[in-house]
């Protein structure tokens, strides 16, 4: 199945000039959308994985079905005030400001494999705040995975210590 197909061009959003990646229309589509997740579980099957986290909030959309076929627990990475107990947090710059990141203190155990999520990887600031935090939290990156990469973005540099997967790549 070509997934690519399933990604809409969306120009001018959020501002003119820019050529926005719409996934809606594959989230749209159960077979495009399972296919997706498959895939993605599959480059990690034979990993050791063992947790799958993902920043809020398109993230939770494809990491939740990943660590449920995946048989590991699930990490949300929320904004400030959202999560009721304790957590780490980790503050990032992003192009229009800054932003933050916690997770519950005792949601990743000391050295555990932590692969994470996320629909898209653009400027890769979102992602390498997670993959910061994780380990700030005692975790290790196991390796960060997309369901599309706009290369032309060079979030990859950003995420140049940590394995990258995705599954559709823009260049």
């Amino acid at each position: 199945m070509d997934l690519a197909s399933f990604i809409r061009d969306v120009p001018d959003f959020p501002k003119p000039g820019i050529l926005f990646k719409d996934i809606t229309p594959l989230l749209a589509h159960p077979p495009a959308f399972r296919e997706s997740i498959h895939r993605l579980v599959e480059h990690f099957r034979d990993r050791p994985v063992d947790a799958v986290a993902a920043a809020e909030a398109r993230g939770f959309l494809f990491a939740a079905p990943m660590a449920y076929l995946l048989e590991r627990p699930l990490i949300p990475l929320r904004k400030p005030g959202k999560l009721p107990y304790r957590t780490f947090n980790f503050a990032y710059e992003l192009e229009y400001g800054q932003a933050e990141l916690q997770v519950h203190i005792d949601s990743i155990k000391p050295h555990a494999r932590i692969l994470l999520v996320d629909d898209v990887l653009a400027t890769g600031g979102t992602m390498h705040a997670g993959c910061r935090l994780v380990e700030k939290a005692g975790g290790q990156v196991l390796a960060c995975a997309f369901l599309l990469e706009l290369g032309f973005l060079k979030g990859r540099e950003r995420l140049r210590d940590y394995e990258v997967f995705s599954l559709i790549r823009y260049d």
